[in-house]
């Protein structure tokens, strides 16, 4: 809870620094960077940072909690926090860290600020920064010790055992662990982090979800990113062009907050794309577990042939009785019976009362697929999401 004091200059500050957080936000990296690289080797993907998506999910996150402090004083926005520690967690972040980046942090505020920031303000901005510092810290530490690990120690070598082409761009990996040590347990729908080392000599990680499993063994699935709108995924590219059987691959603890949920409500799961990875992981444990209940599995792709884990989706939900589907392709639909051409669209489904609706995908279709979701009438809270890279959402999708 933030003190009666500081409250009130947030309060009356925030339409400033919420305005000027781009501009903090891209002086805080510049900075922290240029003068640590040690950072951007392993810790920080330079991907994001070219693309600007990291500054925008930590302006958005920044925003949200101090909104949150304000709105909700009595409260403490756990799934925000629970969001961002398990993520950090797959990566290793360790409390020191945040000593580095308040640093940083403050002297970007201090100049884009200039003389609005006095020591008043940024004696209250402190006290946001370290409300959320201090819950995340204590997230955190909950997390590795439950994976065993201290924060220091989280990546582990792991094997290709093996490598099957999903599609033109997709690739499964099926990892095994190296040197005998107790193997990490995990919750379907959690991901991996998988760090590599570039031929520049940077090493750099990504998420990817764990898609499939065979006792001690680990299945992850890799999706080429191509050049567009943002640059080529370097680990990604790196991944599907080059690990094959008998590479070594440092992989940290699972984590993730989104996973399947235990009870006997109605599920549905929703994807687009390589969005599906994580519900192949919960649909296969509800087969494993015999279960009965209640699950509406929904995909769309660009076609058939994009469409990765399509036969192993298919099987999954003939083995589960309380199981149906639908699929959209925004091409080559007529080839596939039982597609709907084009995009995902919720006429004609029928929505279970009381499902808990599970989202992973690009954010544009997540938006659109959750608006309508809402408009069918099930709560935002029952709405769940997993985002692949910085989390643009976060906090804006109530």
């Amino acid at each position: 809870m933030l003190s009666t004091e500081s409250a009130a200059t947030v309060r009356a500050t925030i339409p400033a620094v919420a305005g000027a957080l781009d501009t903090i936000t891209t002086r805080f990296y510049e900075t922290m960077l240029g003068e640590r690289p040690e950072l951007l080797d392993g810790l920080f993907n330079r991907g994001n940072q070219a693309s600007g998506q990291q500054r925008k999910a930590l302006a958005g996150s920044v925003a949200s909690f101090a909104t949150s402090l304000l709105d909700h004083p009595d409260e403490r926005p756990d799934a925000l926090l629970s969001r961002i520690a398990h993520k950090h967690v797959s990566l290793g972040v360790t409390e020191d860290q945040y000593v580095i980046v308040h640093k940083y942090l403050f002297a970007a505020i201090a100049e884009t600020l200039g003389e609005a920031a006095t020591p008043d303000v940024v004696a209250a901005w402190d006290e946001v920064y370290w409300l959320m510092a201090g819950s995340l810290i204590a997230l955190e530490a909950r997390l590795y010790q439950e994976a065993g690990t201290t924060g220091r120690d989280v990546w582990r070598p792991w094997r290709v055992a093996d490598r099957v082409e999903q599609t033109a761009d997709t690739v499964s990996l099926t990892l095994e662990p190296e040197g005998g040590e107790p193997v990490p347990g995990f919750r379907p729908g959690q991901y991996v982090s998988v760090r590599v080392q570039l031929p520049d000599g940077l090493h750099q990680a990504r998420q990817y979800s764990v898609s499939g499993w065979d006792g001690s063994r680990r299945r992850i699935t890799v999706k080429r990113l191509r050049a567009g709108e943002h640059p080529a995924g370097e680990v990604s590219t790196l991944l599907h062009d080059s690990a094959a059987p008998g590479d070594t691959l440092m992989v940290s603890a699972p984590a993730g907050d989104v996973t399947l949920p235990g009870g006997d409500h109605p599920l549905v799961l929703a994807s687009a794309g390589i969005g599906c990875a994580p519900m192949v992981a919960m649909l296969k444990h509800l087969a494993e577990q015999g279960s009965t209940r209640p699950v509406l599995v929904l995909h769309a792709d660009r076609s058939p042939q994009a469409h990765a884990h399509r036969e192993e989706i298919a099987a999954l939900v003939g083995a589960l009785p309380g199981a149906t589907a639908h699929t959209w392709y925004e091409s080559g639909a007529q080839a596939s019976p039982g597609s709907r051409p084009g995009t995902m669209d919720l006429a004609g489904v029928e929505v279970p009362e009381g499902a808990e609706v599970y989202l992973c995908g690009p954010l544009p279709f997540m938006r659109d697929v959750r608006s309508r979701f809402l408009s069918a009438g099930v709560p935002a809270r029952s709405v769940r999401y997993e985002v692949f890279g910085p989390d643009l959402w976060l906090g804006a999708e109530d």
